[in-house]
């Protein structure tokens, strides 16, 4: 399977974890509770799939920044949380830097 497909698995399972975290209350509710350690744990492994064939630096700037727009729109669809202007200026520009990233940058290989 392709790298990226395994890296955007990953961050999917992560963006789960995180919303479950937000949903189950402080642990206080059991399947959200349970959805963190099943979303963490999933994109923990999916993380070290990527980490055979892409550097570690890279993996978690496009790790994070993916996962930093996921967890914004979830949690404007979910939770409605809103962000202001300079909260859609910040998410644009990390959606440059993994444009950056993915199409100039020749860091993204071994």
């Amino acid at each position: 399977m392709n790298t990226y497909i395994y890296l955007l698995i990953a961050v999917a399972f992560e963006a789960f974890g995180s919303a479950c975290l937000q949903a189950s209350n402080q642990f206080t509710r059991l399947w959200p509770s349970i959805g963190v350690f099943v979303g963490f744990g999933a994109a923990f492994y999916f993380f070290t799939l990527v980490l055979k064939v892409l550097p570690l630096g890279i993996t978690y700037a496009l790790w994070s920044g993916i996962g930093m727009v996921m967890i914004a729109g979830a949690g404007w669809v979910l939770f409605g949380q809103k962000l202001d202007f300079w909260g859609f200026i910040g998410i644009s520009l990390i959606i440059c830097g993994i444009l950056v990233i993915n199409l100039l940058s020749k860091s993204a290989t071994h």
